[in-house]
């Protein structure tokens, strides 16, 4: 089963794309479009819009397409070939005047039915003015005959609670939230949706996904690249900013929440929310006690010698942006008080990995003496978001043998062995399918975003107070010796993603 098989065809739509010339559109946005057309799930009224400072022609701007799209098959070039492009300032009169002469081309044309789709994929200190622009020039509603204009917001949104709200008078301005899409490419992918499956349709783990059974929950996103081409980028937001506020704080929801009382969209929304509502938002000052920020220096990846982060290109050479970050949070509600809550993200780690383990207690009273079950572990649940998604419970069993010896033994389950004929869309192809046929799920609500904030900013804050207190990390380790010392306050340790727990058989 494809692709094309798993999601319905999109209505038709003229996409534009403000920021049409930068890295994103080139390496996600245009990629994630070919597949969905190659496979049969764009409309034959599906056309794009590229507007960006860069001066391009129409036919410029097609090869820089076909360029970022070398593997894609005729349905996508069939397509390319109607795209077009303004070149101009975001909030310039004349760009916008050239645009709707587009979208209108394009209705007349290309069928795209007057509905449009507006992507952000600028800077984000553009995201609100280019917001705004639409609506002052008359963008905002849909053209003659269409249904629907919708914007897509990239991340990050704002850089803190304060600037987040204003963003969000900037966009509600323009757009009503129902037809703003804050998108996170986590939330489009399989073992991430996969989490309310996982919980809520299997009796064997809904009545033991709570505090009576977990002991503790860990989140890891593992990075073993550095800050590659984004280094003046990263300087200005750092590890909080561009992995917790968003991406952890989006896979910690969907792990914990309650059950929704169905699957609608708001539905779902509603309970992350009420989870992040009850995240422990310290002091500042109790913050430090709960946090620990590193930053990568020289080391070695795969066996290969890499550069420190202040020797990034655009980085600077005193820098004390944060390249790791560690925290201990609780969730202070009936299923989960007591749980702590790790989640550690950083880059050049040694592999490239994010999961979410949940570690159980350990059996009330152990019949075996220390020798006999030297190997054994507590119970684990561990949900493999990347690189290969799948889930794994960790348990004991004998060894075959006349003595009695346990040892921590894991059965596994992998979506690309289980699920070998269907090919699963990827995060900005799921997406960007469920933007254009209106399905808010995976998308980040208003309310959502500012929890998230309210829960990231006395971190900042507490950086801000104190910029001391990086901590250096050689690249190819799991962090700063610090970021062990937080776990093992309370007596744990950080799960290791590489320890060899081998399959049963």
């Amino acid at each position: 089963m494809s692709a094309a098989e798993v999601l319905t065809k999109a209505p038709p739509v003229a996409l534009v794309i403000f920021g049409a010339s930068g890295d994103l559109t080139a390496r996600k946005i245009l990629p994630a479009l070919a597949k969905l057309a190659d496979r049969g799930t764009l409309d034959n009224g599906f056309t794009v819009v590229g507007v960006a400072r860069t001066e391009w022609t129409d036919d410029e701007f097609r090869a820089a397409v076909h360029q970022a799209t070398p593997d894609a098959g005729t349905r996508w070039h069939s397509l390319v070939d109607r795209f077009t492009y303004v070149t101009g300032e975001y909030t310039h009169p004349d760009t916008f005047d050239a645009l709707r002469t587009k979208l209108a081309d394009a209705d007349r044309q290309d069928g795209t039915a007057g509905n449009r789709l507006f992507y952000l994929a600028t800077i984000p200190s553009m995201f609100g003015l280019v917001a705004k622009a639409v609506a002052d020039h008359g963008c905002n509603k849909p053209g003659p005959g269409g249904s629907f204009a919708r914007l897509v917001v990239e991340k990050p949104y704002g850089r803190d609670l304060r600037s987040a709200l204003e963003l969000d008078d900037q966009v509600h301005s323009a757009f009503d939230e129902s037809d703003v899409y804050r998108i996170d490419h986590y939330m489009g992918k399989e073992t991430v949706q996969n989490v309310i499956a996982l919980r809520f349709a299997n009796a064997i783990f809904e009545p033991i996904w709570n505090r009576r059974y977990v002991e503790e929950v860990q989140i890891t996103v593992a990075e073993s690249l550095g800050v590659e081409h984004r280094g003046g980028f990263y300087e200005t937001a750092g590890a909080l900013r561009d992995i917790v506020q968003n991406h952890v704080m989006q896979v910690l929801a969907l792990t914990l929440m309650e059950a929704p009382t169905s699957m609608d969209a708001d539905r779902i929304r509603d309970e992350k929310v009420k989870l992040l509502q009850a995240v422990d938002i310290p002091t500042p000052d109790e913050a430090v006690d709960k946090m620990v920020r590193g930053q990568y220096t020289a080391g070695a990846i795969g066996g290969e010698a890499v550069v420190g982060y202040r020797s990034e290109p655009d980085v600077a050479p005193d820098s004390m942006t944060e390249t790791f970050v560690a925290l201990r949070l609780r969730v202070e509600n009936w299923r989960w008080a007591g749980v702590p809550i790790y989640i550690r993200t950083g880059k050049r780690l040694p592999a490239r990995v994010t999961e979410v383990a949940l570690r159980f207690h350990q059996v009330p009273f152990l019949l075996f003496d220390k020798k006999a079950s030297r190997d054994l572990r507590p119970n684990a649940l561990i949900l493999r978001i990347q690189p290969d998604e799948g889930i794994t419970l960790e348990f004991g069993a004998k060894l075959p043998g006349e003595a009695f010896s346990v040892r921590s033994v894991a059965m596994d389950f992998a979506y690309s062995q289980a699920f070998a004929g269907v090919e699963a869309a990827d995060g900005y192809e799921r997406l960007l399918h469920d933007a254009m046929v209106g399905d808010p799920t995976l998308f980040i609500r208003s309310d959502e975003v500012r929890q998230a904030w309210r829960i990231v900013d006395p971190y900042l804050e507490a950086w801000a107070d104190s910029p001391t207190g990086l901590h250096p990390y050689a690249a190819g380790t799991w962090g700063p010796h610090m970021a062990d010392l937080l776990v093992e306050r309370t007596g744990d340790a950080w799960r290791n993603p590489a320890l060899d727990v081998r399959p049963l058989g």
